[in-house]
Protein backbone atom coordinates (compact mmCIF):
# COMPACT_ATOMS: atom_id res chain seq x y z
CA UNK A 1 0.00 0.00 0.00
CA UNK A 2 1.12 3.47 -0.70
CA UNK A 3 1.69 5.47 2.27
CA UNK A 4 -0.68 8.56 1.37
CA UNK A 5 -3.58 5.95 1.38
CA UNK A 6 -1.80 4.13 4.86
CA UNK A 7 -2.28 7.69 6.59
CA UNK A 8 -6.06 8.07 4.94
CA UNK A 9 -7.45 5.01 5.92
CA UNK A 10 -5.93 4.97 9.40
CA UNK A 11 -8.49 5.41 11.52
CA UNK A 12 -9.59 3.12 14.81
CA UNK A 13 -11.32 0.52 14.65
CA UNK A 14 -13.63 -0.86 17.60
CA UNK A 15 -14.85 -4.53 16.28
CA UNK A 16 -12.92 -7.34 14.90
CA UNK A 17 -13.44 -10.10 13.11
CA UNK A 18 -13.00 -13.67 14.90
CA UNK A 19 -9.56 -14.30 12.88
CA UNK A 20 -6.13 -14.23 14.23
CA UNK A 21 -3.26 -11.77 13.73
CA UNK A 22 -0.35 -13.71 11.87
CA UNK A 23 2.63 -13.69 14.41
CA UNK A 24 4.54 -12.10 11.53
CA UNK A 25 2.98 -9.58 10.88
CA UNK A 26 2.47 -8.53 14.46
CA UNK A 27 6.31 -8.99 14.56
CA UNK A 28 6.45 -6.51 11.96
CA UNK A 29 4.52 -3.99 13.98
CA UNK A 30 6.51 -4.12 17.18
CA UNK A 31 10.03 -3.78 14.28
CA UNK A 32 8.29 -0.86 12.76
CA UNK A 33 7.53 0.56 16.58
CA UNK A 34 11.43 0.42 17.31
CA UNK A 35 12.24 2.86 14.46
CA UNK A 36 10.48 5.21 16.11
CA UNK A 37 12.50 8.75 16.99
CA UNK A 38 13.80 8.77 20.72
CA UNK A 39 15.29 11.91 21.75
CA UNK A 40 19.17 10.69 22.48
CA UNK A 41 18.41 7.80 20.96
CA UNK A 42 17.11 6.99 24.60
CA UNK A 43 14.61 4.27 23.54
CA UNK A 44 13.17 4.98 26.49
CA UNK A 45 10.73 2.20 25.80
CA UNK A 46 8.82 -1.12 26.21
CA UNK A 47 6.21 -3.26 24.84
CA UNK A 48 3.67 -5.63 26.67
CA UNK A 49 2.26 -8.54 23.43
CA UNK A 50 -0.64 -10.18 24.66
CA UNK A 51 -1.49 -12.82 22.05
CA UNK A 52 -3.07 -14.98 23.63
CA UNK A 53 -6.77 -15.17 24.29
CA UNK A 54 -6.25 -15.92 28.21
CA UNK A 55 -3.78 -13.09 28.75
CA UNK A 56 -6.36 -10.36 26.46
CA UNK A 57 -9.16 -11.74 28.95
CA UNK A 58 -7.03 -10.49 32.00
CA UNK A 59 -5.51 -7.37 30.32
CA UNK A 60 -9.28 -6.22 30.31
CA UNK A 61 -10.65 -7.63 33.63
CA UNK A 62 -7.32 -5.86 35.02
CA UNK A 63 -7.73 -2.79 32.67
CA UNK A 64 -11.42 -2.12 33.13
CA UNK A 65 -13.54 -0.11 35.42
CA UNK A 66 -15.72 -2.27 37.39
CA UNK A 67 -19.33 -2.23 36.28
CA UNK A 68 -22.57 -3.48 37.89
CA UNK A 69 -24.11 -3.39 34.51
CA UNK A 70 -24.04 -4.89 31.02
CA UNK A 71 -20.63 -4.18 29.63
CA UNK A 72 -20.29 -0.91 27.23
CA UNK A 73 -20.73 -1.66 23.63
CA UNK A 74 -17.20 0.10 23.04
CA UNK A 75 -16.11 -2.33 25.14
CA UNK A 76 -17.60 -5.68 23.74
CA UNK A 77 -16.28 -4.60 20.20
CA UNK A 78 -12.70 -4.05 21.90
CA UNK A 79 -13.07 -6.99 23.74
CA UNK A 80 -13.29 -9.04 20.12
CA UNK A 81 -9.80 -7.93 19.24
CA UNK A 82 -7.40 -10.74 19.55
CA UNK A 83 -3.88 -8.73 20.40
CA UNK A 84 -3.40 -6.12 22.78
CA UNK A 85 -0.12 -4.02 22.48
CA UNK A 86 0.60 -1.89 25.70
CA UNK A 87 3.25 0.87 24.89
CA UNK A 88 4.98 1.43 28.12
CA UNK A 89 7.53 4.71 28.48
CA UNK A 90 10.69 4.78 30.30
CA UNK A 91 11.02 8.36 32.39
CA UNK A 92 14.77 7.22 33.50
CA UNK A 93 15.95 5.74 30.23
CA UNK A 94 16.34 9.38 29.17
CA UNK A 95 17.38 11.21 32.73
CA UNK A 96 20.25 8.39 32.62
CA UNK A 97 21.36 9.33 29.01
CA UNK A 98 21.46 12.70 28.98
CA UNK A 99 23.61 12.14 32.12
CA UNK A 100 26.08 10.92 29.74
CA UNK A 101 29.20 12.79 28.99
CA UNK A 102 27.66 13.36 25.41
CA UNK A 103 24.95 15.35 27.02
CA UNK A 104 26.35 16.61 29.95
CA UNK A 105 22.99 17.08 31.93
CA UNK A 106 24.37 15.10 35.50
CA UNK A 107 22.24 16.19 38.03
CA UNK A 108 19.13 13.58 36.22
CA UNK A 109 16.50 16.97 36.71
CA UNK A 110 13.10 15.72 35.30
CA UNK A 111 12.91 19.50 35.32
CA UNK A 112 15.50 19.98 32.19
CA UNK A 113 12.49 18.80 29.90
CA UNK A 114 9.81 21.41 29.05
CA UNK A 115 7.64 18.23 27.92
CA UNK A 116 8.11 14.34 28.99
CA UNK A 117 9.94 13.14 25.42
CA UNK A 118 9.31 9.54 27.05
CA UNK A 119 5.82 9.46 26.66
CA UNK A 120 5.96 11.52 22.99
CA UNK A 121 8.57 8.91 21.89
CA UNK A 122 6.61 6.08 22.94
CA UNK A 123 3.24 7.81 21.53
CA UNK A 124 5.21 7.98 17.92
CA UNK A 125 6.53 4.34 17.85
CA UNK A 126 2.33 3.81 18.84
CA UNK A 127 1.68 5.25 15.88
CA UNK A 128 3.97 3.10 13.75
CA UNK A 129 2.09 0.01 15.32
CA UNK A 130 -1.40 1.79 13.85
CA UNK A 131 0.25 2.68 10.51
CA UNK A 132 1.66 -0.84 10.07
CA UNK A 133 -1.87 -2.48 10.91
CA UNK A 134 -3.09 -0.36 8.18
CA UNK A 135 -0.59 -1.34 5.91
CA UNK A 136 -1.12 -5.34 6.36
CA UNK A 137 -4.66 -4.98 5.96
CA UNK A 138 -5.67 -5.04 9.66
CA UNK A 139 -7.38 -2.47 11.83
CA UNK A 140 -6.20 -1.38 15.55
CA UNK A 141 -7.36 1.28 18.03
CA UNK A 142 -5.05 3.32 20.48
CA UNK A 143 -7.05 3.86 23.92
CA UNK A 144 -5.82 4.68 27.16
CA UNK A 145 -5.80 2.58 30.20
CA UNK A 146 -7.70 4.28 33.09
CA UNK A 147 -5.65 6.12 35.88
CA UNK A 148 -7.03 3.94 38.41
CA UNK A 149 -6.57 1.02 36.63
CA UNK A 150 -2.86 1.15 36.04
CA UNK A 151 -1.90 0.24 39.29
CA UNK A 152 -4.38 -3.26 38.80
CA UNK A 153 -3.00 -3.66 35.39
CA UNK A 154 0.78 -3.55 36.73
CA UNK A 155 0.13 -6.16 39.34
CA UNK A 156 -1.30 -8.05 37.00
CA UNK A 157 1.35 -8.36 34.64
CA UNK A 158 4.38 -7.79 36.89
CA UNK A 159 4.88 -4.25 34.70
CA UNK A 160 8.08 -2.30 36.99
CA UNK A 161 6.93 1.26 38.05
CA UNK A 162 9.53 2.54 36.40
CA UNK A 163 7.44 1.86 33.08
CA UNK A 164 4.04 3.61 32.54
CA UNK A 165 1.45 2.65 30.12
CA UNK A 166 0.70 5.45 28.00
CA UNK A 167 -2.20 3.61 26.86
CA UNK A 168 -2.88 0.33 24.30
CA UNK A 169 -3.75 -0.56 20.91
CA UNK A 170 -6.04 -3.76 20.06
CA UNK A 171 -4.98 -5.24 16.92
CA UNK A 172 -7.05 -7.47 14.72
CA UNK A 173 -9.37 -8.08 11.53
CA UNK A 174 -11.46 -5.54 10.67
CA UNK A 175 -14.74 -5.37 10.53
CA UNK A 176 -17.36 -3.54 8.71
CA UNK A 177 -19.71 -2.30 12.00
CA UNK A 178 -21.02 1.22 11.43
CA UNK A 179 -21.43 1.35 14.96
CA UNK A 180 -17.74 1.27 15.89
CA UNK A 181 -17.05 4.17 13.61
CA UNK A 182 -16.59 6.42 16.94
CA UNK A 183 -15.98 10.27 17.34
CA UNK A 184 -15.12 11.25 13.07
CA UNK A 185 -18.83 9.23 12.44
CA UNK A 186 -20.01 12.96 14.24
CA UNK A 187 -17.19 15.51 14.11
CA UNK A 188 -16.02 16.88 10.90
CA UNK A 189 -11.81 17.34 10.38
CA UNK A 190 -11.03 20.49 11.66
CA UNK A 191 -9.73 22.56 8.04
CA UNK A 192 -6.18 22.90 7.01
CA UNK A 193 -6.48 26.97 7.80
CA UNK A 194 -8.08 26.69 11.26
CA UNK A 195 -4.60 24.61 12.44
CA UNK A 196 -1.96 25.39 10.27
CA UNK A 197 -0.70 28.64 10.64
CA UNK A 198 2.70 29.94 8.36
CA UNK A 199 5.13 32.25 9.56
CA UNK A 200 3.19 33.73 12.46
CA UNK A 201 -0.03 32.34 14.78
Amino acid sequence: MEFPEVVRRRRMVRSYADEPVDPAVLQRMLDHAQRAPSAGFSQGWAFLVLDQSGDVDRFWAAASPPSDGPPSRWLTGMRTAPVVVVPLSHKAAYLERYAEADKGWTDRAEGRWPVPYWHIDTGMAALLILQTAVDEGLGACFFGIPGERVAPFREEFGVPDAYMPIGAITVGHRTDDPGAAGSPASRARKPAEEVVHRGRW
